[in-house]
């Protein structure tokens, strides 16, 4: 296990002085689920929400967030981000309280000296929290799951891929929301 670098020799929290590190590519992939009745599944695919276009909101959320994760996340870097991609897809096969559900996969890059697995995570959270505010009126029993780091790319430490990948296939998914 890797030491944990966000403390002082003191024990205090401190931010990891990067600078020596040197700038490579780095792109991390995070994925989350929200789960709801099947009504409010069908009422987004109509464009039936009141308060718009849930999936292209959800998606500038999603983006936003990447971008503003060192103002919420205490010890992140600032990172200049050279892309944040958002895809929405359906999760169409019931679990087993009935629900349905929408899958966000989320991916940040840049070339720099940290990594950007805050920032797809941010994304991926925000994305998901979005379509939930947007959706609150007509199912506030709605749930967030297993919102997690999906593989990293680049740095010292090379690739990183989730050892358990099925998420992305159990999932029931159809493809693409539009």
């Amino acid at each position: 296990m890797n030491e944990l670098t966000h403390f002082s020799d003191a024990g205090r929290a401190r931010m990891v002085d990067v600078g020596e590190k040197i700038s490579t590519q780095r792109i991390a992939v995070a994925s989350g689920v929200l789960r709801m009745q099947p009504a409010t599944l069908e009422r987004i695919r109509a464009g039936q929400i009141a308060k718009g276009d849930v999936l292209t909101v959800a998606d500038v959320g999603a983006v936003m967030a990447a971008k503003r994760t060192p103002d919420i996340i205490p010890m992140c870097h600032s990172i200049m981000l050279s892309g944040v991609e958002v895809v929405f897809s359906e999760i169409i096969e019931p679990d087993a309280s009935g629900c349905v559900g929408i899958k966000v996969v989320t991916t940040a890059s840049c070339v720099g000296q940290t990594g950007v697995e805050m920032e797809a995570l941010c994304a991926a959270n925000v994305g998901l929290l979005t379509i939930y505010d947007m959706c609150k009126a007509i199912d506030r029993g709605m749930r967030i799951e297993c919102v997690q780091l999906e593989e990293k790319r680049g740095g010292k430490s090379g690739v990183w891929l989730r050892e358990n990948q099925g998420l992305r296939e159990d999932l029931g998914q159809r493809g693409e929301l539009k």
